[in-house]
C-alpha cells in the first residue's frame, strides 16, 4: 500500500526496530545489512564526497560548523545528524534546510521495497540509507555525516569518507562500547580507513594513544588539533564569543569554551577536505560560516530575567563543560536545575557534577520511551544527600523552577536532548511564541 502522507511515512519508518546490541539472542550488529542495502540501491553513498564525524561529545556541533562553512563557500551540502530535537526532518538537511515532508514521502515510497527485502533492518539503518539516497538524488557537492553511536559498526560507517573526524571522547554507552576509554576510542576510531586523513579534537592521553595506534596501523595521516592548530579564546558574552586562529579573529554564536574547540576542529576538517577532494573554501567563507552557524539545544539561552538555559549534557564530562560555562556566564545568583536522562545514560556521573552547584533540582521524564523515571532520579539524589523533586511533566517543572527564581537567577534544563526539546516547546507555548516544526508523538530512535 503506498504511503500518502508525511505522518504515514513516519509511522512506517518507526515501525522498524530500534536495535539493542546488548541482546545476545539477536546479536547481528554489523555492517552487512547496511552495505547490502546500499549495494541494491546502486551505492548512493559513493555519489558524493563525505566527511564523517565520530566522538562522544561535540560531534553534532562540529558537523554543524563544517556544513555552515561549506554552504558559505557556495557548495550544495547535505547534513545528517541524530537524534533530532522536534522533527525527524532535522536529521536530513539539504542546503541547510530540513528535508521537505513531500520528499520524505516520495523517497520512503520508492525505497520501501528495498527496506522490506532487507531482513532485520533497523530504524537507524533505514534512516541512514534514506539520507544517503536523498543526498545522491539532490546531487550534493559534499555531505557531512554524524555517527550515531560508536563508529566501527555504526550504519554511517558504510561510507568511505574523504576525511574522518573524531571529537572529544569520554565515557558513554559503556555497556556497548566498553568500560575503558581505550575500548571506547577503538570503537570511535573504527571510522578510520587505510590512507585516510584523520582529524582529532584534543583527547585525554588514553584515547589519543588508541587513535594514534589505529592511524599508524592504517598508515593514515593524523592531524591532532591541539598539536597542529593553535588558537586563543577571546571576548565572550551571552550572544556568543570570539577566538583567534592563524592571526584571524572569528565570531562564534555558540556559548561555552568547548564550542571553540569544536569550531577549530571543524576548521581543520574543512581544510583537509578541501585538500583531499579539491573543494574550494576561501578564508572568507570559513569566517562567514562560523559566524552564521546555528545548533539549537546546546548551551542555548532561551530567556533573560530570569536566565533560562538548555543544554543536552548527557554524561559526566559534558556536565562538567556545562558547569564551566555556567560559572563563566552566570557567576552570580541562584541556580535551579531541571534534570532528566535516558535510562542508558550515566546518571550518577552527571549528578555528581550538577548537585554540588544546584540550589535546587527538579526531575522530569522526557516524552521518550527510554526516559528515566523521575522517582528513580529522586532516589539517586537522596543517596547523595540532596533532595531532587520529581515533577509530572516539563510544563509543571518549568512553572515550579521559574517561580523559585528572581530576575538575575538561572534555570537550567539538562540531561538529554529529548528533555531539551520538551523544554524548548514548553517555553515557547508558555510565551506564545512560534513553534518549530514538531512531529506527532511517534516513538523515535
Amino acid at each position: 500500500m503506498p504511503i500518502k502522507t508525511y505522518i504515514d511515512a513516519l509511522t512506517y519508518i518507526y515501525s522498524y526496530v530500534h536495535y539493542d546490541p546488548l541482546d545476545a539472542r539477536k546479536n547481528k550488529w554489523n555492517l552487512d545489512r547496511m552495505e547490502g542495502l546500499l549495494a541494491r540501491l546502486d551505492a548512493p553513498e559513493r555519489k558524493f564526497p563525505s566527511l564523517l564525524i565520530a566522538g562522544t561529545k561535540g560531534k553534532g556541533s562540529t558537523a554543524a560548523v563544517c556544513e555552515s562553512i561549506l554552504r558559505a563557500a557556495g557548495h550544495k551540502t547535505g547534513l545528517y545528524t541524530s537524534p533530532h530535537l522536534h522533527s525527524f526532518r532535522e536529521r536530513i538537511r539539504l542546503g541547510g534546510e530540513l528535508i521537505p515532508e513531500e520528499m520524505v514521502v516520495d523517497l520512503t515510497n520508492r525505497l520501501k521495497p528495498y527496506f522490506e527485502a532487507t531482513p532485520d533492518l533497523t530504524v537507524f539503518e533505514l534512516m541512514t540509507a534514506l539520507a544517503f539516497f536523498a543526498f545522491a538524488e539532490a546531487r550534493v557537492d559534499v555531505a557531512v555525516l554524524e555517527v550515531g553511536l560508536g563508529g566501527r559498526l555504526d550504519a554511517t560507517n558504510a561510507v568511505h569518507p574523504a576525511v574522518a573526524v573524531i571529537t572529544s571522547i569520554s565515557y558513554d554507552h559503556t555497556q556497548i562500547l566498553g568500560e575503558t576509554l581505550t575500548l571506547i576510542a577503538r570503537e570511535k576510531a573504527g571510522i578510520i580507513r587505510p590512507g585516510a586523513l584523520v582529524i582529532s579534537a584534543p583527547q585525554v592521553e588514553e584515547a589519543m594513544d588508541m587513535i594514534e595506534e589505529v592511524c599508524q596501523g592504517h598508515r593514515a595521516e593524523l592531524v591532532a588539533v591541539d598539536r597542529d592548530w593553535k588558537w586563543e579564546t577571546g571576548a565572550t558574552g551571552l550572544e556568543g564569543q570570539t577566538f583567534t586562529a592563524d592571526d584571524t579573529t572569528y565570531w562564534l554564536p555558540l556559548l561555552g569554551k568547548h564550542q571553540v574547540v569544536n569550531a577549530v576542529t571543524a576548521m581543520a576538517a574543512i581544510e583537509g577536505l578541501s585538500e583531499r577532494v579539491g573543494l574550494e573554501v576561501s578564508p572568507e567563507a570559513v569566517k562567514a560560516g562560523i559566524a552564521r552557524v546555528k545548533w539549537l539545544g546546546r548551551t542555548e539561552l532561551l530567556n533573560r530575567q530570569p536566565y533560562l538555559l538548555v543544554d543536552s549534557a548527557m554524561n559526566g564530562d559534558s556536565a562538567e563543560k556545562l558547569v564551566t560555562a555556567i560559572d563563566n556566564y552566570f557567576p552570580d545568583g541562584k541556580r535551579v536545575f531541571i534534570f532528566g536522562a535516558s535510562s542508558d545514560h550515566p546518571v550518577q556521573d552527571m549528578l555528581a557534577v550538577l548537585l554540588p552547584v544546584a540550589d535546587s533540582i527538579y526531575a522530569v521524564a522526557a516524552r521518550h520511551p527510554r526516559a528515566e523515571d523521575p522517582e528513580r532520579l529522586a532516589a539517586a539524589g537522596a543517596e547523595r544527600g540532596q533532595q531532587i523533586s520529581p515533577m509530572p511533566d516539563m510544563a509543571t517543572a518549568l512553572d515550579r523552577a521559574l517561580a523559585e527564581v528572581g530576575p538575575n537567577d538561572l534555570v537550567c534544563v539538562t540531561g538529554s536532548l529529548f528533555l531539551v526539546a520538551d523544554a524548548r516547546e514548553a517555553w515557547k507555548r508558555r510565551q506564545g511564541l512560534s513553534l518549530p516544526p514538531i512531529d506527532p508523538m511517534i516513538v523515535s530512535a
